[in-house]
């Protein structure tokens, strides 16, 4: 199976980029952050998602956050593979207003797509952030006491050094804060593993350029983006990667290849 996560920063300007990506891609599964665009405003709107079901979680608040699922229809990896339960949200109203995560039930695992909390230049939003992450966290352990589980998204944070191109003066920075860094180490030493990291421990590539100062054209970049999995099926993920020559937001695609 091929599994794709993109932070679009709006469906409708990345609509024909998205397009063009499943059509040569061909992911079974995408995963869609930061879509902007209300079910209202998408009736409104033609898109060309061809051959993929399509399951949306919108925030409240129109323009704003919110995700995506697709799920490619009649591909032979999907045959044993159809969502048995689709579900908006953790239970929780603070985050689940923001239209921040996603879960599709397969038969032999959980599909988590998250769009993390950006804790803002000024940090504000640092607290509302570290809460998420907790409660994200407790959400996705309570789902793997069932069967494992593959997560991915937009997680707002570059782990390690290695994962962001001039670290020094980035330090404390939103993204790149010592409560932000801690946390994603909670991910993995509660039992997920970092796809792209385990299986290319020495690569500095990155999945976000800042729109400012040509930074894209010049690699200054995070990797923010991320496929984590239950450390009992890493041994399924043939492949991890980073699509940063695909263009249509600030962020590329990412992906994995997984047997099941």
């Amino acid at each position: 199976m091929k599994l794709f996560s993109w932070n679009v920063n709006g469906i409708r300007a990345a609509a024909k980029n998205v397009e063009v990506l499943l059509k040569k891609g061909k992911p079974d599964i995408i995963g869609l952050q930061e879509v902007k665009i209300s079910d209202a405003a998408r009736a409104k709107v033609k898109f060309y998602f061809k051959d993929y079901d399509e399951y949306w979680n919108p925030a409240a608040r129109p323009g704003y956050s919110g995700t995506a699922v697709f799920v490619r229809r009649n591909s032979r990896n999907m045959i044993n593979h159809v969502p048995a339960k689709i579900t908006k949200g953790m239970g929780i109203k603070e985050f689940d207003k923001e239209g921040r995560v996603q879960t599709l039930e397969f038969k032999k695992f959980f599909f988590v797509n998250a769009y993390f909390p950006n804790a803002n230049r000024e940090l504000s939003r640092l607290g509302y952030k570290l809460k998420f992450n907790k409660a994200f966290l407790k959400y996705v352990k309570t789902l793997e006491k069932k069967k494992p589980v593959v997560m991915c998204g937009d997680f707002n944070v570059a782990h390690e050094e290695i994962d962001i191109k001039n670290v020094k003066p980035n330090i404390g920075n939103a993204g790149f804060t010592h409560e932000e860094r801690v946390d994603m180490s909670m991910f993995l030493q509660k039992g997920f593993v970092d796809t792209f990291r385990h299986l290319h421990k020495n690569k500095a590539q990155y999945s976000w350029w800042s729109y400012r100062f040509d930074a894209r054209s010049r690699n200054i970049g995070w990797r923010i983006d991320y496929f984590l999995v239950s450390r009992k099926i890493m041994k399924n993920v043939k492949k991890a990667f980073i699509l940063d020559k695909v263009l249509g937001s600030d962020h590329a695609p990412v992906g994995i290849e997984v047997n099941f």
